[in-house]
């Protein structure tokens, strides 16, 4: 249990550092915002790409979804944070 924890956060971590990078303009993240943000993306990634079936549970297209996924939820971040 406490294993599985430790890696969504470094897996969210490192989504979320390739979602920042391909991201263009400033994001001032910290490290528990950018793992939060991969780990979004993560979950975006899989429920819908689970839900349309466009890929099996564990495959490496599951990486690929889950940085779209992440700078999906990274471009409505910054869409949210434009308007404060």
């Amino acid at each position: 249990m406490l294993w599985d924890l430790i890696v969504a956060v470094i897996v969210g971590f490192i989504v979320g550092l390739i979602a920042r990078a391909l991201m263009p303009g400033n994001q001032s993240m910290g490290f528990f915002a950018t793992a939060l943000l991969g780990m979004a993306g993560s979950v975006l990634a899989s429920y819908g790409g689970g839900a349309l079936g466009l890929y099996p549970a564990g495959s490496p297209m599951g990486w690929g979804a889950s940085i779209i996924g992440a700078l999906i939820a990274l471009f409505i971040y910054n869409q949210i944070a434009k308007k404060q």
